[in-house]
């Protein structure tokens, strides 16, 4: 029978570890954290790495600095200089609190620690070398005052968590992430991030909000911003939000602080998308940088192991507040010019309806949406010479409604509803399949595209390059974190608008990281969703028929690559029945 026993603290340390170093990107933002709170205006993170992932982390800060006697303890666990008792965490002011950041760090990683106490006169800092959690050197060293941590061999003996590290640009991405949030957060801190040598990100000591978004995501994207302010007694509510045009597919650009901790809250973010009310289409939502300063006393930031949640206190009248102060802002810019009356579809999700405009042009193409995406007369005829038996019974079309639904009649009679975005999808789904290892299967710009890329996405695209080159994209690195975009998937016709491009890629980085095979699966679903013609355009007849010749061609006719039904059948015995015929 098993015994209840105590732990042993090494295993004690390392479950601890466990909640909070979930990858290096967690170092990074407990290491930051702490050099916040130490009160630094200048912080370098150089990191290393070599192609099985990253092998160092070196944080280097102008805080306080330690005493030697601090050095040591503080790699104790629930060793901080943040609280004193259970009544300090209901006000808390700090970005740590719980004195568990390089106890943990060092549970599962070697860690070497030099500082120096600013001010104090010490003609000596400190060395502290731990591996394992276990003290291996405590010396004095010459060092300038600050503190400077080194982290390497994370998860030198938890091969397990190791193990489900990703590839070194995703967890690249990731940690550039950290450093962008908490740089928006703080802008009274300089951060600075090398990586291998090079200098990957930079922002100045400039305390203003919109000067550290320009040096992160571009002047081009902060001269479109819109400042947001709104006041309740308890709460302060600042930031800035972009201008309807420049939506996104996700909530992932919409960046938050409470009391200069980021945080992810989609309470919060969905209260700045109702802000926006009908200004954006659905599934759509905002870019949007928004600080907020809430009495302590409402917010309870020990509810996560890794502090990025929090829970509010009125959180109701807080949210209110949010939108109310967007909306606010947005209602103080003329943007009526910008945004139609029915939102054009930007994002090309699998079901969404959308304005387009009619399709006057002869029956050799279809037009998809605003953006004149055409399928050749060639591309036609191969699609209708190939592929496998029909699957679909015959049918003619006589007519579409309400120009998103194609109507059609089987030869017994039965009556089909045809989903045109849903079966276009399916067409061009399956011909990217099977054009992937086909040099037809790629469609040349005229002029590439530039984009020029925060860190953390520009390590994403690194990362997903091979991916996009499976799927007949050409993309090219060229300077700092900046890729030009020289060809795409023919499915995606004769696109040459950048900001569709850009959306595209975009879409493309915005999911999840998986393994190789899905993530070329939903690169390929995207290629489709964006590249089909959209709910809203209309059809001519010849139109109608070859899409539906396609359809029928395809290997599952019957629903689109996200399992939605393309196809609707009522046949001529449910029809009467609805009638009242039987």
């Amino acid at each position: 029978m098993t015994k209840i026993r105590v732990l042993d603290p090494d295993t004690v340390n390392q479950i601890a570890a466990g909640e909070v170093v979930e990858r290096p990107a967690s170092v990074v933002k407990e290491l930051l954290e702490n050099a916040i709170d130490a009160g630094s205006t200048s912080i370098l993170i150089d990191v290393s790495s070599d192609m099985a992932g990253i092998t160092k982390i070196r944080v280097t800060d102008d805080g306080e600095g330690m005493t030697q006697e601090e050095a040591v303890l503080a790699f104790h666990p629930h060793a901080t200089s943040k609280i004193r008792d259970i009544a300090d965490l209901s006000a808390i002011r700090t970005l740590g609190f719980r004195g568990e950041a390089l106890a943990s760090i060092a549970a599962v990683a070697e860690v070497t620690l030099v500082t120096r106490p600013r001010g104090a006169g010490a003609l000596a800092g400190t060395r502290v070398r731990v591996r394992g959690g276990e003290v291996v050197e405590k010396s004095e060293v010459g060092a300038p005052e600050g503190t400077t941590v080194v982290v390497e061999r994370l998860f030198y003996n938890t091969p397990a968590r190791r193990k489900f590290l990703k590839s070194k640009n995703t967890e690249l991405a990731h940690l550039y992430g950290v450093v962008e949030n908490l740089a928006l957060a703080h802008g009274e801190v300089a951060f600075r991030v090398v990586h291998n040598g090079k200098e990957r990100m930079a922002t100045q000591r400039s305390g203003g909000l919109l000067a550290t978004v320009t040096g992160l995501y571009g002047a081009d994207l902060a001269r479109t911003l819109i400042p947001v302010e709104g006041r309740l007694p308890f709460l302060a509510v600042r930031g800035y939000v972009s201008r309807p045009v420049e939506s996104r597919g996700s909530l992932a650009q919409v960046v938050v602080s409470i009391n200069g901790r980021s945080i992810v809250s989609r309470q919060i973010a969905a209260a700045v998308r109702a802000g926006y009310g009908n200004l954006l289409p659905k599934d759509r939502y905002p870019v949007a940088f928004i600080e907020l300063a809430i009495d302590t006393g409402l917010v309870d930031v020990n509810v996560h192991p890794t502090k990025r949640e929090v829970r509010l206190s009125r959180e109701r009248e807080i949210t209110g507040a949010i939108a109310a102060a967007v909306e606010t802002a947005l209602a103080g810019h003329d943007l009526a010019r910008e945004t139609p009356a029915e939102p054009v579809q930007q994002h090309f999700g699998p079901s969404e309806p959308a304005s387009a405009p009619v399709i006057d042009e002869p029956a050799v193409s279809y037009t998809a949406g605003h953006r004149g995406l055409t399928l050749s007369d060639r591309q036609l005829r191969r699609t209708e010479g190939e592929g496998t038996e029909n699957l679909l019974p015959a049918m003619e079309p006589v007519g579409q409604v309400a120009a998103t639904y194609i109507v059609a009649e089987g030869s017994d009679g039965t009556l089909y509803l045809i989903d045109q975005h849903a079966a276009h999808e399916r067409v061009l789904y399956d011909q990217v399949v099977e054009q992937r290892d086909a040099a037809a299967g790629s469609q040349e710009l005229i002029t590439p595209v530039v984009l020029s890329l925060p860190p953390k996405e520009a390590a994403a695209l690194r990362d997903a390059m091979p991916i996009l080159s499976g799927e007949r994209f050409a993309v090219e690195e060229f300077g700092r974190d900046t890729f030009a975009v020289r060809a795409v998937p023919a499915a995606l016709g004769a696109l040459e608008d950048p900001g569709e491009i850009r959306e595209t890629v975009a879409e493309i980085l915005a999911g999840e990281s998986r393994t190789a095979p899905d993530r070329r699966e939903a690169v390929t679903r995207i290629v489709a969703c964006r590249g089909a013609v959209k709910a809203g355009a209309r059809l001519t007849h010849d139109q109608q028929k070859r899409l539906l010749a396609q359809l029928a061609r395809t290997k599952t006719p019957w629903t689109c690559p996200h399992g939605r039904p393309t196809v609707v059948a009522f046949d001529k015995r449910k029809l009467d029945g609805l009638f009242r015929r039987t």
